[in-house]
């Protein structure tokens, strides 16, 4: 059981130490610095965790992850039980413990009064500390069942379905359009939030118990969707929600005027040493990053390191609270002000700006921004605030305001599969479509959402396929992702 007053000796809630800005803004490299295992720091934070008779964090996370017992294992020091429990939920750790938001921390328990557990440092430390000592192993089927599965994207859900399916003997192959693999993981996130070795290493695994990866492969362009569906008994559509969103104002045609992930996936690829026909550089340039987010802030972080001459951050809406507000009550997810990493790094932030038009040169290229202050009216609507515009330098422009939902042209127009309201693909609540043998998993049938709602769904829906081909399944399945997947 848990230290019980643990959480009374270690009041103070510590993270490892980020590297110094000035020397990270140097590289892409990753912006945090880790603890060793032996170190005191991790069991004395590991030991402000309650070990809750109910605990909220399993129920934060959409996995379900067995965290007080992985925290309790950090504690004392028993690192092959703590992985051992980690991958009992999560196929990815160390994906998710690097980028996603850890609702987990805004449900746990101690933070009604304290600051909560550090839940997501705990699940990098457990992951890294296990691949240092040789305990992430593959695990190959026994026996295989003859069927055949493929699935479409290689981003966080179509991992873990692939890797759920390979582990029970079908015959997996993953399909990915680009070069590599990692869907947005690999190209959409940078090097200082996620260094790609960590996809590498759990792809070597994955290949090893049997799955089969074929890169630059798009389906229903290289190969039709009526020939895969000839080929395999299955067909898991996880090709995430990748259609961004726009900003259509006058002066959108001008050059240096970009969506983020134009920008993100040509400076990571360059990262990574891969030729980039037509970067996009903001080395002396004054940059506008539009839109609050995680994108937003992954390319400001990636401006700076390029030498942009400044970095503008806008949002539309007001400066969110520091402390939770009364109406977001714990164990709730509140909306929160948040200073990532890369706000720590330099640049400005600026709220209520609304972008009104996008000013040009002579030459057909961006120099400026026109925003206005925003009006919240009666109603809801946020509208630029009349006499209220100013013009800020501008020569690239990013807009980084999320995505609408998947590309469904090859698939509606092939697969004929309907629709929702918000543009992503229909499936029921076992992620099954109209059309027999095709599962959806993932932000194409969710709409843009967290890494870790990617591998719960990718997770559930493995089971689905699974029961789908035998009749009957023993892979477990997310709580949270088995009914309410559709409805959250």
């Amino acid at each position: 059981m848990a230290d019980p007053r643990g959480f009374l000796k270690y009041r103070e809630r510590e993270l490892p130490a980020n590297r110094p800005v000035a020397v990270r803004l140097r590289d892409f490299r990753d912006t945090h610095e880790h603890r060793d295992a032996a170190s005191p720091f991790l069991r004395e934070q590991a030991s402000r965790c309650m070990d809750c008779g109910i605990p909220f964090c399993n129920q934060g996370c959409p996995l379900g992850n067995l965290i007080p017992d992985w925290n309790d294992l950090v504690r004392t020091g028993h690192w092959a039980d703590a992985i051992e429990r980690l991958h009992a939920t999560n196929n990815f750790p160390e994906f998710t413990g690097r980028v996603c938001p850890a609702p987990c921390e805004d449900a746990c328990v101690l933070g009604i009064n304290q600051p909560p557990v550090t839940i997501k440092n705990f699940e990098v430390e457990i992951i890294d500390e296990a691949f240092r000592r040789g305990l992430v192993l593959p695990q190959v089927p026994q026996r295989f069942t003859g069927k055949t599965v493929a699935v479409v994207g290689s981003g966080p859900a179509g991992l873990a379905a692939a890797q759920q399916l390979s582990r029970v003997g079908h015959t997996v192959a993953v399909y990915e359009r680009d070069d590599e693999l990692g869907g947005l993981l690999r190209y959409g996130i940078p090097d200082f939030k996620l260094e790609k070795e960590h996809i590498d290493r759990r792809i070597e695994q994955m290949r090893a118990e049997g799955t089969v990866f074929r890169t630059g492969v798009e389906v229903g362009r290289d190969v039709s969707w009526s020939q895969m569906r000839d080929r395999y008994d299955a067909i898991v559509i996880a090709s995430g929600a990748t259609e961004p969103r726009d900003l259509a104002l006058p002066g959108r045609e001008l050059g240096g005027v970009h969506y983020a992930m134009e920008y993100l996936v040509r400076a990571n690829r360059e990262s990574a040493g891969v030729g980039v026909a037509d970067p996009i550089s903001a080395e002396g340039k004054h940059v506008i990053v539009i839109g609050g987010g995680d994108t937003g802030s992954d390319c400001i972080g990636t401006a700076l390191r390029q030498g942009a001459a400044s970095v503008t951050n806008l949002a539309i809406g007001k400066r969110l609270p520091d402390e939770r507000p009364a109406h977001e009550p714990w164990p709730t997810t509140p909306r929160l002000f948040e200073v990532s990493s890369s706000h720590e790094e330099g640049g400005e932030r600026e709220f209520l700006a609304s972008t009104v038009a996008y000013i040009g040169d002579d030459d057909g290229n961006v120099r400026a921004l026109r925003v206005a202050t925003t009006e919240y009216l009666p109603d809801g609507r946020r509208v630029p605030t009349a006499g209220t515009e100013r013009d800020l330098p501008a020569d690239l422009v990013l807009i980084a305001m999320g995505f609408t939902g998947p590309e469904t042209k090859t698939q509606a127009g092939q697969l004929d599969l309907p629709l929702t309201q918000r543009r992503t693909f229909a499936r029921n609540d076992e992620y099954r479509t109209q059309v027999p043998g095709v599962f959806v998993a993932g932000d194409a049938g969710r709409g843009q959402s967290l890494i870790v709602w990617a591998i719960a769904e990718g997770r559930a829906a493995a089971a689905s396929v699974d029961e789908y081909l035998r009749g009957a399944t023993e892979l477990p399945v997310p709580v949270a992702a088995s009914t309410a997947s559709l409805r959250a």
